[in-house]
């Protein structure tokens, strides 16, 4: 079944639904294979059973998962520095000038301008032993940078500290057609969800019809952290992680 055609079953069983809410006929659901409808047939698989699969008048209610591999193809590092002096201002000041060099640094190796952000500027007092008496000023600004190609994510890290950057964290790997790899496991789930249908209709002894309801259960497309870094010759292993969606399907039966 097609993308669309899930979507379009999806929203059907939405109005049916919204048709049918408050309505109660009283009837029970009806025998299957001489047990009480929602009781699956003694030759239904323990893994069926396991996937919170039943058997109804309304049809066979099943739990799809489906997965795919992805390698995350986006870096995101922050760069901060730090200063310090006598006053909050010239704490600030300094950073400020300090920042703007890294930020330059990071346009200079190829980071778009729309992918750098500032993250955060702090600036707090420096007291002495006896914890009380301001001693001086300690200021920092934080800068966000998306590598959008790993194969420059060493380089452009040692070009950020060459530049000044004293406070180094990342990266934060992520998928950048994060959307379309979801797609194809929603795709899996259907797939899955059907074939356990299918399972239980021929255990059961009845004909599998078209799906009437559809709920997503939801997917994760995980975040990464993971990597060696160095300041120089910073290495980056994306590796590979799984995104999953599920799928609570019911179908027909004849």
């Amino acid at each position: 079944m097609t993308r669309s055609a899930i979507a379009a079953v999806v929203l059907a069983a939405a109005v049916l639904a919204a048709g049918c809410s408050g309505g109660d006929d009283g009837s029970d659901g009806v025998a299957v294979g001489g047990l009480e409808s929602g009781v699956l047939a003694a030759g239904t698989s323990a893994e069926s059973l396991a996937a919170g699969a039943s058997l109804s008048a309304a049809g066979i209610t099943v739990v799809g998962i489906g997965s795919v591999k992805v390698a995350p193809d986006v870096a995101e590092w922050s760069f901060g520095v730090q200063a310090s002096a006598d006053t909050a201002a010239a704490a600030l000041a300094d950073a400020s000038e300090a920042t703007e060099r890294v930020v330059a640094a990071l346009r200079e190796a190829g980071v778009a301008q729309d992918d750098l952000r500032t993250e955060q500027v702090s600036v707090y007092p420096r007291t002495g032993e006896d914890g009380l008496s301001v001693t001086g000023y300690d200021a920092s600004n934080t800068v966000r940078a998306t590598i959008r190609d790993l194969d420059r994510a060493g380089p452009t890290v040692d070009a950020a500290v060459a530049a000044g950057a004293n406070q180094v964290s990342g990266p934060t790997l992520t998928v950048s057609d994060a959307e379309s790899q979801y797609a194809d496991a929603v795709d899996a789930a259907f797939d899955d969800a059907r074939a356990r249908a299918e399972a239980i209709a021929e255990k059961a002894g009845v004909t599998l019809g078209a799906p009437i309801a559809i709920v997503e259960g939801g997917g994760v497309v995980p975040l990464y952290d993971s990597a060696e870094a160095a300041a120089a010759d910073v290495a980056i292993e994306p590796g590979t992680q799984d995104v999953g969606a599920t799928l609570t399907v019911t179908f027909a039966i004849g």
